[in-house]
């Protein structure tokens, strides 16, 4: 019987490579095969957090996004350019664990958080075996570097994606106690607005590459018309009484 090699999912934190699990170290330093995303022309947030803990003589698989924000993901040409990337990279996971060799696939965060690692783990299907490591994400990573605790008592948490229309984003604003706002980039404007509209503006942090060396943290109001990066969210503490 042919031996199958073990692809292990693994969260290596928001940035900071102290913020990653022990478990994480251990399984990255022991991977004969490496396998990350990357932007086109960048080594790779994962790959960077990473790096001191890769052996030096791991086989390293670069996947590398066709495009990341210069084609907008309701474009068709973006459905089937990323859907096209995503296969070829189970293809190329897939030789290495039929070979029977283990794969680390490194996630920024945690990889069952929005992780990028879901859309292969959803075509290996069950021909492989898996196993998930939990990581640190990246808006526990940005609420602790604001100092910022986010709910108490009773209070409920919720995660909204800065993708969702404006009418969605400001109805679940309106309601909610604490709220996370993720996926900014060019929504940055849209979720401003819903914030405003809903009276939570003023209440709103900002943080940018939290926990990274570039780490930026400031009150939304005080942000300015700026692009916001993909590393980048909204803090929305709970309303206090």
């Amino acid at each position: 019987m042919t031996i199958r090699g073990t692809v292990h999912v693994i969260g290596v934190g928001p940035g900071d490579p102290e913020l990653m699990t022990l478990k994480a170290a251990r399984v990255i330093a022991a991977s004969p095969v490496i396998a990350y995303f990357a932007k086109r022309g960048q080594t790779g947030h994962a790959r960077r957090i990473a790096d001191a803990h890769i052996g030096p003589a791991a086989e390293e698989l670069r996947l590398e996004y066709p495009f990341t924000t210069e084609i907008h993901s309701k474009d068709a040409l973006y459905s089937s350019g990323i859907t096209a990337f995503y296969d070829e990279c189970t293809t190329r996971l897939a030789a290495c664990l039929s070979a029977g060799r283990d794969v680390g696939l490194l996630c920024e965060g945690d990889p069952f958080f929005y992780g990028s690692s879901l859309a292969l783990l959803d075509r290996l299907g069950t021909d492989f075996r898996t196993v998930v490591i939990p990581g640190v994400t990246g808006m526990s990573g940005g609420w602790t570097r604001a100092g910022i605790p986010l709910v108490r008592g009773n209070a409920a948490l919720s995660v909204l994606p800065g993708t969702l229309d404006a009418g969605r984003l400001a109805e679940r604003l309106a309601v909610g106690d604490a709220t996370v706002i993720m996926k900014l980039g060019s929504n940055l404007p849209k979720v401003r607005a819903a914030l405003q509209e809903t009276d939570r503006a003023n209440e709103a942090i900002y943080v940018e590459r939290g926990t990274m060396p570039e780490e930026r943290i400031l009150p939304l109001a005080e942000l300015g018309e700026t692009a916001a990066p993909y590393f980048s969210l909204i803090l929305v503490p709970e309303r206090r009484q």
